[in-house]
């Protein structure tokens, strides 16, 4: 019988392309807003970054996919005002963002009303262009009335967008052939800046796994830094949600959110039998994934310098579901160009919005040279003294 279904299977999607698949490198979308401002033909000295993950505008609702919620399908009313507060504080002239990576927006999904969430964005804030990428698009997905699906990454600009690309990244090893076809193909998406009168540079956004439990991550991340890398020496702005906590916790204290973050009915160890875990709630820190980001913190400048997190909760990005509570870092900003450190910051006011907060970093266009590569050993001194 499951060798039938299988075949079956095979056959069926051998003649009907339910779900789109990419290339290793592919064009990304473009976009453009309705009206575009004349702040696209402006110069700036310093520009704001923001990075951001949206939770495809479902607020903080319950929805059943990231955590113990039961919504499957959100309403037209519920997802427009989440984006409104969302344009709200884009709009917010002590914020003023100039570039913003976005993660988890839709632009064509049943479960938030099939609204286009860069278009939106665009037509209602100061940003003019906008380059996208799906990381998962079907016709229909096959669970609780899902639906079609159309969410990924973007990046939005008062400038213009050129040579965006979509990066395909490898799908996870840990999952049965149908799971596997219908799951999420995460990517990362580059595009050059246009601003008049300064040298081009590059923005790079990912998204990378969280519930991998093969090697799937530590791939994501080595090719997230070897994108960047491989950019060198022209200058770029990059980060995203990372899915990985920063390289602040030594080895004999494993990060573990198994307990705290379990639903009604869930059962998992408690904090001495070691196991099982939670899929994204358990940082395999046995496996060095406490080492994983620290190139980025050797070789580029971060928005929060690895310092400031030690033992420090200012610095929190993520909370799942309903909880306000934020617990982890998973979100981050880095570049190799000249940056406001002190202007930088994690906005933790900003929390009922999405399951993640944004972050902002600032960066100084006056000066015409990259900043130089770290690769020093500052960042481990600080981890093998600071406690």
């Amino acid at each position: 019988m499951k060798k039938i279904s299988l075949l079956f299977f095979i056959f069926f999607i051998s003649c009907n392309s339910l779900v789109t698949t990419f290339e290793d490198i592919e064009p990304a979308v473009k976009y453009s807003a309705n009206n575009v401002s004349q702040l696209a033909d402006s110069t700036k000295s310093n520009i704001t970054v923001m990075t951001w993950n949206i939770r495809f505008g479902a607020g903080r609702i319950d929805w059943f996919g990231d955590h113990c919620g039961d919504r499957v399908l959100l309403t037209e009313s519920e997802i427009k005002s989440n984006l409104d507060q969302i344009i709200d504080k884009l709009n917010d002239p002590d914020i003023n963002v100039d570039i913003l990576l976005l993660q988890e927006i839709d632009v064509d999904s049943k479960r938030s009303a099939y609204i286009d969430q860069v278009q939106y964005i665009l037509d209602n804030t100061h940003l003019n262009y906008g380059v996208f990428a799906s990381m998962w698009q079907a016709q229909v997905i096959p669970s609780d009335g899902l639906g079609r699906v159309n969410t990924g990454n973007a990046i939005l600009s008062r400038w213009k967008l050129d040579e965006p690309e979509r990066v395909q990244l490898d799908l996870m090893t840990d999952q049965d052939a149908l799971t596997q076809y219908f799951y999420l193909r995460r990517n990362i998406l580059k595009a050059k800046v246009e601003i008049p009168e300064i040298e081009p540079f590059y923005v790079v956004n990912t998204h990378l796994t969280a519930f991998a439990t093969d090697s799937t991550k530590k791939k994501h991340v080595e090719k997230y830094i070897s994108t960047l890398d491989e950019i060198l020496p022209n200058k770029f702005i990059s980060g995203g949600d990372l899915n990985s906590l920063p390289p602040i916790v030594s080895g004999d204290s494993i990060p573990d959110f198994c307990i705290k973050d379990k639903c009604v009915g869930e059962t998992f160890h408690n904090e001495t039998d070691g196991g099982p875990h939670k899929s994204g709630s358990y940082f395999e820190y046995d496996e060095f994934e406490n080492d994983w980001l620290q190139p980025l913190y050797d070789n580029y400048t971060p928005a929060i310098p690895l310092s400031q997190l030690y033992n420090d909760t200012l610095h929190f990005t993520h909370s799942p579901g309903t909880s306000l509570d934020l617990d982890r870092k998973l979100d981050y900003l880095f570049t190799n160009m000249n940056s406001m450190e002190s202007e930088s910051q994690t906005m933790q006011q900003i929390k009922e919005i999405s399951d993640h907060v944004p972050i902002l970093l600032i960066l100084d266009l006056s000066s015409s040279e990259p900043a130089p590569m770290l690769n020093n050993n500052k960042n481990l001194f600080l981890r093998e003294n600071i406690k």
